[in-house]
């Protein structure tokens, strides 16, 4: 059980988000202060599809009680709460990025609150669907399925109805460059693991580019999105976690 809730992730974070030029899709963000580069060690496999999503989250060199916010840095915490909040409906493109360099990449879809589903392309066949209760990592190939209640996981903080970072998250990091903010977050529950940086663009208005989880052995995972629509009509019934093996929309 310890093992599901430490479900973290290349964070959902995929709410909302801003509309990155198909081109620059592949390219990584540059964050205010240089981030240290990280590669698998020798002898250590690589990671797939679904292991930004199970991997155990590194704790945070900032301390476990997060930063004592000024009131500025506060403001942007807010707003970056409100930029999720006011977030109904969204489709994209992701680009999932591992600590080998190996990209993979695939198309998503969130209904708040709580809902959401990561498609990736082929050769992989996994798909990471939560229906508002519950996240489901799932191997079409090897037909099998991890699961863990969506509460116990750090995505809760961006996609419950009344989000507030500063109520409910240890903020880790804050950080203003030009045009982008950096917002990185531990949820406050200690039996919810996983931190999460965003990258939020400031102009013309703020919008999400990326996220980076680490995992417990220091490497990143990099997700960026692109070919964003907000308030699309979705289906519900795609954000229902079916039985393997039964078609989308079985009973």
């Amino acid at each position: 059980m310890q093992e599901l809730k430490a479900v973290a992730a290349a964070a959902l974070v995929s709410l909302g988000l801003l509309a990155v030029p198909a081109a620059a899709a592949d390219q990584p963000v540059k964050a205010p202060a240089p981030m240290p580069a990280s590669g698998p060690k020798p002898g250590e496999a690589t990671a797939g599809a679904g292991s930004a999503w199970s991997a155990q989250v590194a704790p945070s060199k900032a301390g476990n009680e997060g930063l004592a916010l000024d009131d500025h840095q506060t403001d942007l915490v807010h707003k970056v709460s409100q930029y999720f909040a006011g977030l109904d409906t969204l489709q994209g493109n992701f680009v999932q990025t591992g600590a080998d360099n190996k990209r993979m990449r695939g198309k998503f879809y969130v209904m708040r609150p709580g809902r959401f589903r990561f498609d990736y392309n082929r050769p992989s066949r996994q798909i990471v669907i939560s229906d508002g209760r519950y996240l489901a990592i799932q191997d079409l190939d090897l037909n099998n399925e991890d699961r863990v209640a969506l509460d116990d996981t750090p995505f809760r903080l961006l996609l419950r109805s009344d989000v507030d970072l500063v109520r409910d998250a240890k903020i880790m990091e804050v950080q203003e460059a030009d045009d982008l903010l950096v917002v990185g977050l531990v949820d406050k529950n200690p039996n919810t693991p996983g931190q999460i940086k965003l990258f939020m663009s400031t102009k013309p208005a703020l919008e999400l580019k990326e996220w980076v989880t680490k995992d417990a052995q220091g490497l990143d995972t990099r997700v960026q999105v692109s070919n964003l629509a907000k308030s699309v009509e979705l289906d519900s019934a795609m954000f229902k976690i079916q039985a393997l093996g039964r078609p989308l929309g079985t009973p």
